[in-house]
């Protein structure tokens, strides 16, 4: 399919990345909404769109019919040098927990070259009416229906701990381009705590957490709308609002108007037929739910057999129990004789690297005439400063770095930046969301 996209902007985590899984990391951000008021204002700035090229596989639109549950199938890549989870994750509409958790054995921001990484684009749709829009929470996952012969859907980020994105029935009661953001005093507190004061609005550009489109639901303080940190859908870590990648929200705001039912649900398992074969897509029941697991997998059970007796199907238990206990997302065949995840993997189309992953951060050059920021910590491991670097490239908005060798070890270098006061800048934001010291360079130091 074709998507409109526009330009990456970037992501921003908290203490050593090292030592703390980044998804943990990101779940600490200040990224969310809640309990806002905003206003839009004419656009300052012109919005340049690009479209992505057709993909050899479909990745956000299906095409639907009434008995039809589940929708596309897996495929896999060859990764590059460079290459991260989260930017194979965005150019082919996953998040970060779709493709973290399909990949279990790779590390997201160091990849080998040629490493082979499953792309599960097969979806079980939520057992909800078709209408409007669904949201499964369990998932971070939305659809979409424009009608009632195709499905659209977009992974998403939403509410960490303690700023829950709520259950029920709502709807969109607005549509806002260009949106600037009133910080609620909450939000403003927590930043002063951090020694981080936040203005009173922020006004749209790149440093708005709200993106480009905003669309107020009727839940109050809750909205759909985009980020300026795309690299934390697939994650807990709004206030509460549901976020999207740029260009997916762009999309979404062009086709949903005003009064489109919004549905969410929290639903981590799913069973569903295609053909002769009965799948099962497990998730994780997120932390507020964990208590209802047990209640939640007897319930599935009950669905499961009653989907194989209506086809007098015999169910390969120990494959149920394995795909639950698994709980990746993958949808896998759980009938007697079907083929296990290494089977479906191993038979997915392999497809065509791009020339280049959409958004994936370019590094400009150093030159005689740049300001950088050298980061204080010192690694003997390569594949640390390589992780360190690709963290700091995926900031909203981004911090460009890259690692450098250095008397036998390994250090990470940021830049290029045009003054001493954005150099100034990047260290402080190193030293506070990574908690390591980093120091600006003068043009002639590099």
């Amino acid at each position: 399919m074709i998507a409109l996209t526009r330009p990456p902007i970037r992501h921003s985590p908290v203490h050593s990345p090292l030592l703390i899984p980044f998804a943990l990391i990101l779940a600490s951000l200040l990224s969310g909404c809640q309990t806002l008021a905003f206003f839009s204002e004419p656009q300052s700035e012109k919005v340049t769109w690009t479209v992505k090229p057709n993909e050899v596989v479909e990745t956000h639109q299906f095409s639907l019919s009434a008995d039809l549950n589940i929708v596309g199938g897996l495929a896999t890549l060859s990764s590059r040098e460079n290459d991260t989870l989260s930017d194979i994750a965005r150019h082919y509409g996953l998040g970060y927990n779709d493709i973290t958790l399909a990949n279990p054995g790779l590390d997201p921001w160091s990849l080998q070259n040629d490493s082979t990484i499953l792309l599960p684009l097969q979806f079980i749709i939520p057992d909800a009416p078709r209408q409007g829009i669904v949201l499964n929470l369990a998932n971070m996952r939305m659809f979409y229906f424009p009608n009632t012969r195709s499905v659209l859907t977009y992974p998403v980020g939403i509410g960490r701990e303690g700023w829950n994105t709520p259950l029920g029935q709502t709807q969109i009661v607005a549509k806002k381009a260009n949106p600037a953001w009133t910080v609620p005093e909450s939000i403003q507190r927590e930043h002063q705590a951090l020694g981080d004061p936040l203005p009173k609005v922020i006004r749209s550009g790149p440093d708005n957490p709200l993106g480009y489109y905003a669309m107020p639901l009727g839940f109050k303080g809750y909205l759909i709308h985009g980020t300026n940190k795309p690299y934390g859908i697939g994650m807990q870590v709004s206030h509460g609002c549901v976020q999207l990648y740029p260009e997916d929200v762009e999309n979404l705001f062009k086709q949903v108007d005003i009064g489109t039912p919004v549905r969410i649900v929290h639903q981590p398992f799913l069973a569903a037929w295609a053909g002769d074969t009965l799948y099962l897509e497990a998730h994780q029941p997120l932390d507020k739910w964990e208590k209802q697991r047990k209640q939640l997998e007897k319930d599935l059970r009950g669905k499961l057999k009653q989907l194989a007796a209506e086809r007098q199907a015999t169910l390969d238990w120990p494959k149920v129990e394995a795909t639950l206990k698994r709980a990746d997302g993958v949808p896998t065949p759980v009938l007697v004789n079907s083929p296990n995840l290494a089977e479906l993997s191993a038979a997915a189309p392999q497809l065509e690297h791009p020339e280049r992953l959409f958004g994936q951060p370019e590094i400009g050059e150093l030159d005689a005439d740049a300001w950088s920021t050298i980061i204080a910590d010192v690694f003997q491991s390569e594949t640390e400063a390589q992780k360190l670097a690709a963290m700091l490239n995926h900031q909203g908005p981004p911090i460009p770095a890259r690692k450098i060798a250095s008397n036998g070890n390994y250090r990470v270098l940021a830049g290029p930046f045009k003054t001493k006061s954005e150099a100034r800048a990047a260290a402080k934001r190193i030293k506070q969301n990574f908690d390591i010291d980093a120091m600006p360079q003068a043009p002639s130091a590099n």
